[in-house]
């Protein structure tokens, strides 16, 4: 593998004052790095500190097997771009002035564009759908706008890494989604190095090759995907206290409304998930079953309802199960079915359905 960055017991904060302590990790062409944790964890400070926007407190970074610190400025420059978080100003300039900064470690003294470099530069807008934007004030566009326009630039400037410091923020899902397809496709086809933050953990889960997680001032764990997003780790690595994390499906979920549950819901296939998400909002307890446990929504149910009577993935639902559901749901005030149909394994859900009719407490939707 070629080995395009490498950090040696790394530390890295500001004015001497230690955030990240102790990195060790490398990264190679054509890999994305995702590094997630806590706000203020030290993410930001550890991008800075690589690009050389901060001074090294301890240890080394190796670039393209150079040491960092005897790079020259425009040397860094050519092999790394840069996408932070903060807003540039930039005035009296358009779009494609900005994104063709991108190109000025390749010119000369008056930084003058050749018809190649201004090519580049289209195309580099061209591929983050802003190329339309070319000659519009960069003042008078949208964050999300500005966002596309500075990754543009850093496109432009053909650089061996990309180092992103939330490069989705300000970005609507379907930006979010292209920028994020377009880093892997550089990554894959240009053999770029990709090193980013990301908050979105969904899209950290399903876009990068391998995880940092930094917290408690270190790189607590590093590996891919599958490894870092497992067990109960996120949850501890991010505190949570009022939910929980499902780390199967890469989503985060309130913690179930407290109390004796009002209403018994029979769903099943997915079909009882709005129904709990309503419930959950307006505050009211409840009961889910019942429910097979590789069911889709049985990861919802077991988050927001106060009681769940499930039955062994791709077993048919025994009586036990029914005895537990029949029990809970006639100490409910009313039962909400959400499917019409029962199929082989289920067909208990069916005689629950029935029981609640009997009972007058069927309804079928909230």
């Amino acid at each position: 593998m070629n080995t395009i960055l490498q950090t040696d017991a790394l530390s890295a904060g500001y004015s001497r004052k230690v955030i990240v302590d102790g990195l060790m990790f490398s990264v190679s062409a054509g890999e994305i790095c995702t590094l997630i944790g806590p706000n203020g964890a030290g993410k930001s400070t550890v991008l800075k500190t690589i690009a050389a926007q901060l001074p090294i407190l301890s240890g080394k970074i190796a670039l393209c097997g150079d040491d960092l610190s005897t790079l020259r400025e425009k040397d860094v420059s050519k092999r790394l771009s840069i996408l932070l978080t903060q807003k540039i100003t930039a005035e009296r300039m358009t779009c494609g002035d900005v994104a063709e900064t991108g190109r000025y470690p390749y010119t000369g003294t008056l930084g003058i564009l050749s018809a190649e470099d201004k090519m580049i530069v289209r195309e580099a807008m061209g591929l983050v759908g802003a190329e339309h934007l070319y000659d519009t004030d960069f003042r008078q566009i949208s964050d999300g706008q500005r966002q596309c326009v500075m990754l543009a630039r850093a496109i432009a400037q053909q650089p061996k890494i990309m180092l992103l410091d939330e490069p989705t923020s300000f970005l609507d899902i379907g930006h979010k989604l292209h920028i994020l397809t377009l880093l892997r496709q550089l990554a894959k086809e240009r053999r770029i190095a990709v090193v980013q933050s990301l908050h979105e953990l969904d899209l950290a889960q399903k876009f990068s090759d391998t995880v940092i997680c930094i917290h408690n001032g270190k790189a607590e764990r590093i590996g891919t995907p599958e490894e870092i997003f497992a067990g109960d780790y996120i949850s501890a690595l991010y505190e949570i206290r009022d939910g929980a994390y499902d780390p199967r499906f890469g989503t985060a979920e309130p913690s179930a409304v407290p109390g004796k549950p009002e209403i018994f819901v029979i769903g099943g296939g997915g079909a009882g998930i709005p129904v709990y998400r309503k419930l959950h909002r307006t505050g009211i307890p409840f009961a889910a079953g019942v429910l097979h446990e590789n069911d889709l929504e049985y990861p919802t149910a077991k988050a927001l309802a106060s009681v769940v009577i499930s039955e062994k993935a791709f077993e048919p639902v025994g009586e036990d199960a029914i005895r537990q559901a029949a029990a809970v749901m006639q100490q409910c005030r009313e039962v909400i079915c959400c499917t019409e149909y029962f199929g082989a394994m289920n067909q208990s859900n069916r005689k629950l359905k029935e029981q609640a009719e009997a009972l007058g407490l069927l309804q079928s939707f909230v």
